[in-house]
């Protein structure tokens, strides 16, 4: 370790004033200098790399377990603790994650719309198409965040309609909705949701 600190600081101070206070020999440190690298060293600043490819591919999601576990599966031997320690030594981190989005107001006094289902869920199976479900849902992936909506026939509890976007705007439900009136048609049922902006 003294000879990588006296190679790190070289272009600061002189080597002959650096290996007498570390009490190193100026030979040695040249000899250590013109030494191949270690197959041990060599074989850090592979995985090192092949770390930050990984990083790079996942945006910094990974932490040291998931990076490990990701190395494992392409083939390379190593273990969890080496991964964490030259994840630490090069400074690579996983991004802290995002906080809790969230996608229902659930702070107002009453209902935005009566409540016609008054929860109640068990409906006749021999009557679908009269009482959808709908309810919004947040997926994680690698890209981001991805949002769904969903309705569901409460009779045969089969999804009627789903969209899928990346923002949580009100044109994500409308598309579901959209989407179930065009394939089910309008019965004069119930569209009950849960959801509020």
């Amino acid at each position: 370790m003294r000879f990588v600190f006296v190679q790190a600081h070289a272009r600061i101070w002189r080597v002959t004033t650096m290996c007498q206070v570390l009490e190193v020999s100026r030979a040695g440190y040249y000899a250590w200098r013109a030494c191949p690298l270690c197959d041990g060293v060599r074989d850090d600043r592979v995985l090192t790399a092949r770390i930050r490819e990984i990083q790079r591919q996942v945006k910094r999601r990974y932490g040291s377990p998931r990076t490990w576990k990701e190395l494992k599966s392409l083939g390379l031997t190593c273990g969890e603790h080496r991964v964490a320690r030259l994840m630490r030594q090069a400074g690579i981190r996983a991004k802290s994650a995002r906080q809790f989005r969230v996608t229902m107001r659930s702070d107002h006094q009453q209902p935005t719309a009566p409540n016609a289902l008054d929860r109640q869920f068990a409906v006749a199976q021999h009557r679908p198409d009269r009482t959808w479900a709908a309810d919004i849902t947040y997926i994680p992936t690698r890209e981001g965040w991805l949002y769904l909506a969903v309705i569901l026939d409460l009779a045969t509890r089969r999804v009627v309609s789903w969209a899928l976007r990346t923002r949580l705007e009100q044109e994500l439900a409308l598309a579901a909705l959209r989407m179930a009136l065009l394939h089910r048609g309008a019965r004069g049922g119930l569209h009950h949701s849960e959801s509020a902006a």
